[in-house]
C-alpha cells in the first residue's frame, strides 16, 4: 500500500516521499448514469478489498451539509451539467490522502468523467507512485438505460430521474463523457463489459477481467 509520509527520507530529492510496501489496485468505474455503476462497485470492494470513492455519495454529503462545495454543486446537478473538474479533483485528492488511508485499492465510481479530470487522475496517482489499472466499461443500450433511471426515480423519490432530466445527463454524457472511452483504450487499460442481465453474470465477467489484467484475485470463489 502506498501512503503519502510527512517526513522526507534521507534521500528525497525535493519530492514527497511516500511508503511503498505494495501498490494498490486501482480501478475506474465507467459507464452512463443507470448502467450500474453503484451496483457493481459494491461487489467489488466487497470482494477485492476496496476503497469506494464516488463522487455522487461525496457531493451529495456536501449538499446536505450544506458546505460551499455543497451549494456551488447542487446548482449543476439540478440542470443534469457536469461539476466543474478543479472541485471535483480537490475531493478526490482529499478522499485519497485521508479517507482511503490503509486500503487495499480504491474503486473510483462516478470519477472520471471527462478527459481534463483523466488526467488530473493519473497525475496524482502517478505522484504517489500508482496508475489506474483497469477501467471497467459497463455498456447498457440508452433505451434500457431510460427505463432503469425512470423506476429508480419512481422508486427513490429523486428529483434528477425525470425523463427530461434523464436524456439531459445522457446527453451531457455521450457528448463530454464517452470520448474517455478511446482515452483509456489508447491506455491499455478499458475492459468493455456487457452490462445488460443478470447482476451475478455482469459482475462474473467484470472479476474475470481485473483477474486476468492485474492478476489480483477475488475473495469469493467463482459461481
Amino acid at each position: 500500500m502506498l501512503l503519502r509520509k510527512k517526513n522526507k527520507s534521507k534521500e528525497s530529492t525535493g519530492k514527497l516521499t511516500y511508503l511503498n510496501e505494495k501498490t494498490m489496485l486501482n480501478l475506474v468505474l465507467f459507464g452512463a448514469p443507470g448502467s450500474g455503476k453503484g451496483t457493481q462497485s459494491a461487489k467489488l470492494i466487497d470482494q477485492f478489498g476496496l476503497f469506494h470513492i464516488s463522487t455522487g455519495e461525496a457531493l451529495r454529503d456536501h449538499i446536505a451539509r450544506e458546505t460551499e462545495l455543497g451549494r456551488i454543486a447542487e446548482k449543476y446537478i439540478s440542470k443534469g451539467h457536469l461539476i466543474p473538474d478543479e472541485l471535483i479533483v480537490e475531493l478526490i485528492e482529499d478522499v485519497i490522502d485521508n479517507d482511503a488511508k490503509g486500503a487495499k485499492g480504491v474503486v473510483f465510481d462516478g470519477f472520471p468523467r471527462t478527459i481534463p479530470q483523466a488526467d488530473a487522475l493519473k497525475n496524482l496517482l502517478e505522484k504517489r507512485g500508482e496508475k489506474v489499472n483497469a477501467v471497467i466499461g459497463l455498456e447498457v443500450p440508452e433505451e434500457e438505460l431510460i427505463e432503469r433511471l425512470l423506476l429508480r426515480g419512481k422508486e427513490s423519490g429523486r428529483a434528477d430521474d425525470n425523463l427530461e432530466t434523464i436524456k439531459n445527463r445522457l446527453e451531457v454524457y455521450h457528448n463530454q463523457t464517452h470520448p474517455l472511452k478511446d482515452y483509456y483504450v489508447n491506455a491499455g487499460s478499458y475492459l468493455p463489459i456487457n452490462g445488460s442481465g443478470k447482476v451475478e453474470e455482469i459482475f462474473n465477467e467484470i472479476a474475470s477481467g481485473i483477474e486476468n489484467a492485474t492478476g489480483e484475485k477475488r475473495r469469493s470463489p467463482k459461481s
